[in-house]
């Protein structure tokens, strides 16, 4: 399974839904790195499920146990290795042989067996990005640090860009059964000039290989993005200006990134993420075992819309992707000072 991100601070993620325990490894957070666990926790709190009635009803407490990687609050400079119980599962709301529609069940049964289980989505459950914010909020404090924020917030929510009528939208939905999905804003503020490399390990690349571990993401666009296509390159352009010594742009369409790599600016991203695929309409499924066509409606708890519960996730994958590029660019020990200085 590649379920492995990153060329120096790596992180692995492991378990499945209804597993005993979920978790996460992670390489290279250098030794003597202190971390704010209660910080952590409360970042892990923001993604936790059975907060609030926009989320699943499923309580799960989040709470990571570290087996190895620290001394007390420090970095011993060791692979991290963290857990996280399972304490909440309901294996028997799920059909064994009938696959959900906008799940990955069927494709998941092909390559994996019949044996595979569908049970909360397996490996494949929006539940693994909890491992995956322990990684990125680590890195978020280790940024934080060197003076690297990344931010991220819901802007839209079924077409709605008004935070109660988002809240609106995802009651109306879940009293239908149904669901609704949304928008994802993130920026990255304080990276040095030249971080990234061109073609495959550009910091697009990067960010959008980490966020698309979010089981939900559909698309996500830098900067201008998609509305660059139908500008004229006057329009598009960043402009050049010298202010107070320094180098500025008059603009920011490029989303803080040209050619791969950060030209000082914030970077700028926008998410897309689907609506939940687990609604309680009735839908048109098959039997697998008898191979015939059924009516599927499912059971198990499950969000409205995942939007809300996914922004710490976004903050995350970002996070893990900017340290990662951090350690690993070229440009960090060879070319930047400053881009050097911001790992001391």
């Amino acid at each position: 399974m590649r379920n492995v991100y990153g060329e120096v601070f790596k992180v692995e993620i492991f378990g499945e839904s209804h597993s005993p325990e979920i978790g996460v490894l992670i390489e290279s957070v250098p030794k003597g790195e202190q971390i704010d666990f209660a910080a952590l926790q409360a970042f892990m709190d923001r993604r936790a499920p059975g907060r609030d009635p926009f989320s699943t009803p499923r309580k799960e407490p989040d709470e990571p146990q570290f087996i190895s990687g620290f001394d007390g609050s420090v970095a011993d400079g060791t692979t991290i290795r963290a857990i996280i119980r399972n304490t909440n599962t309901r294996s028997g709301d799920y059909e064994k042989d009938v696959p959900r529609p906008g799940h990955a069940d069927w494709p998941a049964r092909v390559k994996f067996g019949e044996n595979y289980s569908f049970a909360g989505g397996g490996k494949f459950s929006g539940r693994l990005t909890a491992p995956l914010c322990i990684a990125g909020g680590i890195a978020k404090q280790i940024l934080a640090k060197r003076g690297v924020e990344v931010c991220a917030q819901a802007v839209e929510i079924a077409g709605q860009k008004d935070e109660s009528m988002m809240k609106e939208a995802i009651l109306a939905a879940k009293a239908e059964g149904d669901s609704v999905g949304g928008i994802i804003e993130c920026r990255i503020t304080g990276m040095p000039v030249g971080i990234g490399e061109h073609m495959f390990y550009g910091m697009e690349n990067r960010i959008s290989q980490a966020v698309f571990a979010i089981p939900a993401v559909k698309g996500i666009e830098f900067g201008a993005g998609f509305s660059s296509a139908r500008m004229k390159g006057s329009e598009n352009n960043d402009e050049y200006r010298i202010v107070d010594g320094e180098v500025k742009v008059l603009s920011n369409n490029a989303g803080g990134i040209l050619g791969g790599m950060t030209n000082g600016e914030p970077i700028v991203l926008r998410v897309a993420m689907k609506p939940t695929p687990s609604i309680f309409k009735t839908q048109k499924s098959i039997d697998l075992s008898a191979m015939r066509n059924v009516e599927l409606n499912v059971k198990g708890r499950h969000d409205p819309c995942v939007v809300l519960r996914a922004v710490p996730c976004v903050e995350a994958a970002c996070a893990i992707a900017a340290l990662d590029a951090l350690y690993s660019s070229q440009a960090l020990h060879n070319h930047h000072p400053q881009a050097a200085e911001i790992l001391v």
